[in-house]
């Protein structure tokens, strides 16, 4: 308690003295200035990570495209790889590696997909939190 006293005082003792000198003028300015330059860089900075976002989007929907469209264009008898001991756990994943790749990839996408989304919204969030 005796600090926060003490804290009071402190600021009730400062009488800060305003004049209207062109080096106040200028300094503010000045300061001015650099909030806007800052402002600048960071919207430009938010726009360049828009379009890295839409750019990664658009490679991965593609590419997770083309690697399905692959892994079902091929023929169902032939798996995607072998070994060349056959044994129960082996034989099975030879056997089964088309359905597990394409699942593998289907869920790849999904979280790819729901992290983007959860990006945008905290961006969004952020953005609004930074107007209010």
């Amino acid at each position: 308690m005796n600090k926060d006293k003490a804290l009071e005082e402190l600021f009730l003792a400062q009488k800060p003295h305003f004049s209207d000198s062109a080096d106040f003028m200028a300094a503010l300015t000045k300061r001015l200035d650099a909030v806007e330059y800052i402002k600048q860089q960071q919207e430009a900075t938010i726009r360049r990570y828009k379009m890295m976002m839409v750019t990664a989007f658009v490679v991965g929907v593609i590419s997770g495209a083309f690697a399905i469209t692959l892994l079902l264009s091929t023929p169902v008898d032939v798996p995607l790889f072998t070994f060349e001991v056959q044994t129960g756990i082996l034989l099975w994943l030879a056997e089964n590696s088309r359905l597990i790749a394409t699942t593998v990839l289907s869920l790849l996408m999904t979280m790819g997909i729901i992290s983007i989304i959860t990006n945008v919204q905290e961006i969004l969030r952020i953005r609004v939190c930074l107007k209010a």
